[in-house]
Parts: C-alpha cells; sequence; structure tokens
C-alpha cells in the first residue's frame, strides 16, 4: 500500500473491531512509525502511553459512555437521532489503546523554529498521530479517535505528570474491513468539503464559503 492508497483508505473506526488484540511486533512497527513523524526543532514532545488492562479499558469507555450521552442531550432532536448510531464501542472492542501524550516542555525553553509561531510543538504531537494512522493502514488495522473524554480524567487514568497534554485515546487493533464511506458521511452528520472549496490562490478569498451557502 503506497502513502496515497493509505490516505485513501483510513478511517475513524468504531464498530468493525473484530475483538483481536493487535500483534506487539506489528504494534511496535506502528509505533515507529509514529515516533518518526516530523517535529519541530527535533523536539519530539510525544509520547505513547499502550492500554491494554480490562479495568482501565473499562474505566474509560464508562467514562466516554458519559460524555457522549452529556452531548446528545445537548443536541438539537434531529442531530441527535444522527448521533445516535455513530458509536463510541471502540475503547472495549479494539482491545488495545494507545494514548497520545504533548510535553511542551520538551526539548528546554529556546526550541528551534517554535519562537514565533509556538503552535508549532502541539502540531509536531499531531503529526505522530497521523504517522501512527496512516502506519495502522498499511498494516491492515484500524484506528479510532476517542475524543469524549474530559482530559484531567485521562490523565488521571494513565497516571500523566500535570505538565504533559493529553491529545489523544486513539482505539488500534485488527479490524473485519474499513468502511469504504466515512462514518459521519454515511450517517449524514456532515459531508466532505470539495478540495476546490478549500485551496486560495495567492489570497485568501471567501468566496468558496459564499458560494457553498
Amino acid at each position: 500500500m503506497n502513502v496515497y492508497e493509505a490516505i485513501e483508505r483510513r478511517r475513524d473506526v468504531r464498530t468493525e473491531f473484530t475483538g483481536e488484540v493487535v500483534d506487539d511486533a506489528v504494534l511496535t512497527r506502528v509505533l515507529g512509525a509514529a515516533h518518526r513523524a516530523p517535529s519541530v526543532g527535533m523536539s519530539q514532545p510525544w509520547d505513547f502511553v499502550v492500554v491494554r488492562d480490562p479495568a482501565t479499558l473499562a474505566a474509560f469507555a464508562d467514562h466516554v459512555a458519559q460524555e457522549r450521552e452529556a452531548y446528545a442531550a445537548e443536541l438539537p432532536p434531529e442531530r441527535a437521532e444522527r448521533l445516535a448510531p455513530i458509536t463510541v464501542e471502540g475503547v472495549r472492542r479494539a482491545g488495545t489503546g494507545v494514548v497520545v501524550t504533548h510535553d511542551p516542555d520538551r526539548g528546554g525553553p529556546q526550541v528551534l523554529g517554535r519562537r514565533t509561531v509556538p503552535g508549532t510543538g502541539l502540531a509536531s504531537t499531531y503529526l505522530a498521530v497521523q504517522n501512527l494512522w496512516l502506519a495502522a493502514t498499511a498494516e491492515g488495522l484500524g484506528v479510532g479517535w476517542v475524543s469524549f473524554y474530559r482530559e484531567e480524567r485521562l490523565r488521571a487514568l494513565v497516571g500523566a505528570p500535570a505538565r504533559v497534554q493529553v491529545v489523544a485515546w486513539l482505539c488500534v487493533g485488527p479490524v473485519t474491513s474499513l468502511a469504504e464511506v466515512p462514518d459521519l458521511e454515511r450517517h449524514h452528520w456532515r459531508s466532505r468539503r470539495p478540495l476546490a472549496d478549500a485551496v486560495h490562490t495567492e489570497r485568501w478569498s471567501d468566496q468558496h464559503e459564499s458560494e457553498g451557502a
């Protein structure tokens, strides 16, 4: 699978996990790909906490379910109905969680390239997430990015220090298949913007937005 194919096949997996635990050697390769992500000033501000303890998985799954329920309660009825089939079952079903953290102090106080654009540090950690996701796709694995959580709760679950930002819980595991159409499109939550609407020439233009309105 080349990089374009991996990008095209990548999906946010929720229900397709087989329940088998990802092989250690395969997981190491995937984490190795994540660790080779580019980072501002070679700061490498990420860490990966691999979670497989059933008690931790259950505790996080319960927390996620509560937060998802609270979100659903805030939605208008039509949006709540659309949310209903978009599940977050992958926490338990995948059997492996990879918690990605960001250490803003990594690399010291004067990280090369971060002086005028401090956000490049956090962006570097998200590049590691993307590398992990594409490598997992190339390995035939599924990845589900869970974001229904309170950061302080997840930090406590994995014992991360206060200075560290918890940026993602990724469910990682073998899948029966990868959906042809992403869940949020398939369930009519939101459609993908055309590339033409996202590309500007020379200067920003809001013409795309007015045309799409």
